[in-house]
């Protein structure tokens, strides 16, 4: 299965426990993007809509990119009252919309998921002269490195799910690459921001928004069912309180 569609089978844990946004960021996307009831939007992957109402507050006309059947549906129904919302259910890749004729087009946590050599100059096409490309993905990491559940926790991925690669919070080589990345597409008047949240979740919810990650979501059933007894046993032992740390990062720019 394409690891996409994983996000499409349990729409309403999805909605429930994925993170929504911190105020900030929209505020400085608005005042960079300045969207209003005469633009036309473009969300990609909209999931199940945690980025999307401050955009449809707006008033702008706002069309929701979606791959999964489900996803697409669950966001329809959820902002329903918006006359100013439509949903298709495509891949960006396939997605038809005439060229030269969007304002604003964005992108929260679902980008990475579009080859970049497809993605980008699709975007570009679709942009006005002038308008602005918006790009955001939540980042979030389990606690700290002298903190004895974070480390318990690590310990108990690396039995089941070995691998050499090191979660790094601030990752400011991945954030550079993203910017030469827009910069080569031929995207101009970049600004980077980062943004940070903390999230505070029992074991038991903590398993639940692990189901919301197409990585976790894809392991083998039986993997799957001792790596989330191991972890929920660890956070129940320190107290059943984890700390999640979110950092987001945004890039804006325009055509």
């Amino acid at each position: 299965m394409d690891k996409r569609l994983t996000f499409n089978e349990d729409v309403e844990n999805y909605d429930k426990w994925r993170p929504e946004y911190c105020d900030e960021l929209f505020k400085d996307i608005l005042e960079y993007a300045r969207i209003g009831k005469d633009k036309k939007v473009i969300e990609i992957g909209i999931g199940t809509g945690q980025a999307t109402k401050p955009f449809l507050d707006k008033g702008c006309e706002l069309t929701a990119v979606e791959l999964g059947e489900n996803l697409a549906a669950y966001s329809k129904s959820k902002f329903q009252r918006y006359k100013n919302f439509t949903v298709q259910h495509s891949s960006f890749e396939n997605f038809n919309y005439q060229e030269g004729t969007i304002d604003f087009i964005y992108s929260a946590t679902a980008f990475h998921w579009i080859p970049k050599e497809k993605g980008y100059p699709k975007v570009l096409k679709l942009l006005k002269p002038g308008g602005t490309l918006a790009l955001f993905w939540n980042r979030p990491f389990v606690s700290r490195e002298n903190d004895k559940l974070h480390q318990k926790i690590q310990n108990i991925y690396q039995k089941y799910r070995p691998s050499n690669t090191k979660i790094i919070e601030n990752d400011t080589n991945k954030y550079n690459d993203r910017l030469k990345t827009i910069q080569s597409y031929g995207f101009k008047d970049i600004v980077f921001k980062l943004y940070h949240l903390t999230r505070v979740f029992s074991s038991s919810d903590y398993i639940s928004l692990l189901n919301t990650y197409s990585d976790h979501k894809s392991l083998p059933d039986d993997i799957k069912k001792l790596l989330e007894h191991e972890i929920k046993k660890a956070i129940i032992d320190l107290g059943n309180k984890l700390n999640v740390f979110d950092t987001i990062d945004l890039y804006l720019s325009r055509k």
